[in-house]
């Protein structure tokens, strides 16, 4: 006997709602293989496109400065890394919520995602570096997350049987049952699993290539130091004195390893530029517009010099100096070649990423200041992460005002007609390095045993040099440190003292005068707009 079912009881099976979990991970994944994808596209076509680091650089650049100043302040070159954790976090919020909001109809997660991913272009687009190639990966991540989307969502969405029209008692269907209901929930939750594991190891698959797309840089960066060691300079940096520093007492080495060199920018994303890619366009105000190739750079002759560099934002006694060996290109004599025209009094530059600074002419052209195109850095190209393949350096002068990473325009202009990017948001136009010191040993709130207690630290003052460093324990009299051998007066210099010092707690403080005769001031300043100032103390204890 056939059964069949009455037009009355038929039934058109109903939207299931996906269960949680994986409603959840049908918006995570989503958005995910949206960034992985993404990232991957940008790391082929433009780096800076990518739209995740878009709206990273967007947060930094119209963050307000005291927001901005926190962050430098409270987690110091970890800035970074804790914005782009935190973006990570919310987006996944966000991606999660898009999907519980479409556990019956896809329609409200998928806003979110097309939503999310016009943000990205949007920051893509008005970015300080955009080009028409920029579109490329946020447009891919648009199309990725919202086809990713629809996908799980139809694979997560399990449809749910109508009611079975009621058989006729004491009547027997004449063919086999059919399998469980939970039988195949399993099945069907089984593919689900299998699927959104599939779609999670794309999209991890694409972020990690994006990363590998990076590799390039490291071949790049191993053809310019062979080419290094085999250039003869024609200026050498003198060698560094034994005793020029006090590292057995804790104060730094005299020159800084590459990878504790302090760095503070405002890219998220390190430019992947190599030497083939790089050429630097200068002109504006100058004898005759020039566009230089790296071969063009590294056919000029090169110098080597032993420089300390400080950051504006670096607090009293705080931890943003270090120093290194730069080997590049004189400026002051390239600049001279091309021709500065009268009135010029601004030498405005750019990097690959969009940032801009404004640099005193005069200052570069000082004979003695020996401002830099750098090309390398301790014996090695310069790190991507410290401006491969071309940073410029101005001895004396803080980075914000001088150093440019990733240099790739020049242009020789006047003050009133361009504003550097950290000039618009309220720091000096000019920041010469104030003269300023630091106490390494003994470290805050350190327990020292009673007697002879050495004490050593830092002092600076480029570019005129340290002439003298005095010291004072619990407001007693100043007493002359000891300073090690000056390298040059573009340089740090290390200083020691010994106390006799009874059980208790105890404030050593410090400070510097230059080979000038100008002592560190006293007065206590923020580092915005022009660099802290202030005298250093450290409390600590002896017992």
């Amino acid at each position: 006997m056939t059964l069949t079912s009455s037009p009355d009881t038929a039934a058109v099976p109903d939207r299931a709602r996906i269960p949680w979990l994986y409603a959840v991970a049908l918006g995570i994944l989503s958005v995910g293989a949206a960034l992985g994808f993404g990232n991957l596209v940008a790391g082929v076509f433009l780096p800076s496109s990518s739209p995740f680091l878009a709206v990273g650089d967007t947060v930094i650049r119209f963050s307000p400065e005291p927001l901005t100043e926190f962050a430098k302040t409270t987690f110091g070159t970890a800035d970074k890394p804790i914005l782009l954790s935190g973006m990570a976090v919310v987006i996944a919020v966000v991606a999660a919520v898009a999907g519980l909001a479409s556990r019956r109809r896809p329609g409200p997660g998928l806003t979110v995602v097309v939503v999310l991913g016009l943000a990205g272009t949007a920051a893509v687009v008005f970015g300080p570096a955009f080009r028409p190639v920029a579109l490329v990966a946020p447009v891919v991540a648009l199309l990725v997350g919202v086809a990713t989307f629809l996908f799980l969502h139809r694979v997560a969405q399990r449809p749910t049987p109508p009611a079975a029209a009621r058989a006729p008692r004491n009547v027997t269907p004449a063919v086999e049952s059919p399998p469980s209901r939970s039988m195949k929930r399993g099945v069907a939750l089984g593919r689900r699993s299998v699927l959104f594991g599939a779609v999670a190891v794309a999209a991890l698959a694409a972020g990690g290539a994006s990363l590998l797309l990076g590799s390039g840089i490291a071949d790049a960066r191993r053809v310019v130091t062979e080419r290094l060691a085999r250039v003869r300079l024609v200026e050498t940096a003198p060698p560094i004195p034994a005793n020029a520093d006090f590292a057995a007492l804790g104060t730094p080495t005299f020159l800084t390893r590459n990878a504790d060199f302090y760095r503070i920018d405002t890219a998220l994303q390190v430019p992947q530029l190599t030497a083939d890619d790089w050429s630097l366009n200068i002109h504006g105000m100058v004898g005759r517009e020039t566009a230089l190739t790296f071969d063009d750079l590294m056919s000029r002759p090169l110098v080597e010099r032993t420089i300390t560099m400080t950051c504006v934002s670096n607090p009293i006694g705080g931890e943003l100096v270090s120093t290194a060996n730069f080997v590049g290109v004189d400026l002051r004599d390239l600049l001279l070649d091309i021709g500065v025209r009268p009135g010029a009094d601004q030498i405005f530059t750019t990097s690959s990423d969009g940032w801009t600074t404004g640099t005193p002419t005069d200052v570069v052209m000082e004979p003695d200041r020996g401002a830099m195109l750098a090309v390398g850095m301790n014996g090695e190209a310069l790190p991507p992460e410290h401006g491969f393949p071309v940073r410029m350096l101005v001895p004396g002068l803080y980075g914000y005002v001088s150093a440019c990473k990733w240099i790739v325009d020049m242009e020789l202009t006047t003050f009133g007609a361009r504003r550097g990017y950290w000039y618009q948001r309220g720091w000096a136009q000019k920041a010469p390095i104030k003269t300023q010191s630091r106490v390494d040993r003994p470290a805050g709130f350190a327990t020292m045993p009673a007697g002879t207690v050495t004490c050593a630290g830092i002092a600076w003052s480029q570019s005129t040099g340290v002439g003298r460093v005095e010291v004072r324990m619990d407001g007693g009299p100043w007493r002359d440190a000891t300073l090690t051998t000056a390298v040059n007066g573009r340089t740090w210099r290390m200083w020691r003292i010994d106390f006799e010092l009874a059980a208790g707690s105890h404030t050593v403080q410090t400070r510097a005068t230059d080979l000038a005769g100008r002592t560190q001031v006293e007065t206590r300043t923020d580092p915005i707009p022009d660099g802290a100032s202030g005298w250093p103390a450290t409390i600590f204890n002896v017992t």
